[in-house]
């Protein structure tokens, strides 16, 4: 399988190509140049790959949640190259994404995400490492830190939700360790999309849609290209 994989939801830019078991990636902590810096990444990896887009067999992205205009890059960017190379789009959640990193990184099972969503609010779940996936164990959402729950037992933090609210969320569940200057990375979003369970989200790229949570910019139009 080759799948070409990028992610601007968040501080960090990324972009992978997967071929067979093999990642190649290119990531960067770069806020607000996501849309000058994204390309340029393409073209490099997939030609340090040695793919052309029409050999490829879909596109994925982190869907979010994550920063609004970050996401739509994203979406604008997958959805513009899929439909040029005639590709479906393979849509993954940054919080999934986020959460196995931290299973090959730390070796921990049970991962609890936190981004900063800004406004006093994370954007929050809790994943369970399965083999080479994660699977969900609570519901993406918006929150207060106060307000963010997990199933009973001992959890890993991850994300830079912890970096702000580490105080507060320790309280909330029971933490054996957080890493807060986290993100996800393409490479992860590439590893779950090829996963057979993440095969069966594989859309059309017209129907590639972004994932923001918050209600007031949920109902906002996104552009088709970037």
């Amino acid at each position: 399988m080759k799948l070409l994989a990028l992610d601007t939801a968040t501080e960090a830019c990324s972009v992978a190509v997967l071929v067979g078991d093999a990642v190649l990636e290119r990531y960067e902590l770069a806020p607000r140049r996501h849309a000058a810096l994204i390309l340029p990444m393409i073209d490099a990896v997939l030609a340090e790959a040695g793919v052309a887009p029409t050999e490829l067999d879909a596109i994925a992205f982190g869907r979010g949640p994550g920063a609004f205009t970050g996401v739509r890059v994203a979406v604008g960017i997958a959805q513009g190259i899929a439909f040029a190379a005639d590709l479906p789009v393979a849509p993954v959640s940054t919080l999934a994404a986020l959460a196995l990193g931290a299973v090959r990184e730390t070796g921990h099972i049970r991962i609890a995400t936190a981004l900063d969503a800004r406004m006093g609010e994370i954007y929050w779940s809790t994943y369970a490492g399965i083999g080479e996936t994660v699977q969900p164990l609570s519901e993406e959402r918006v929150c207060v830190p106060l307000a963010a729950t997990a199933p009973p037992g001992d959890w890993f933090g991850v994300g830079s939700g912890w970096l702000t609210y580490a105080a507060i969320l320790s309280k909330r569940l029971s933490v054996g360790g957080w890493l807060g200057e986290r993100y996800p990375r393409a490479g992860d979003i590439a590893r779950l999309a090829a996963d057979p369970g993440g095969r069966d989200q594989w859309v059309p790229a017209e129907r590639a849609l972004p994932v923001y949570l918050r209600n007031e910019v949920a109902s906002k139009p996104t552009a088709t290209f970037p």
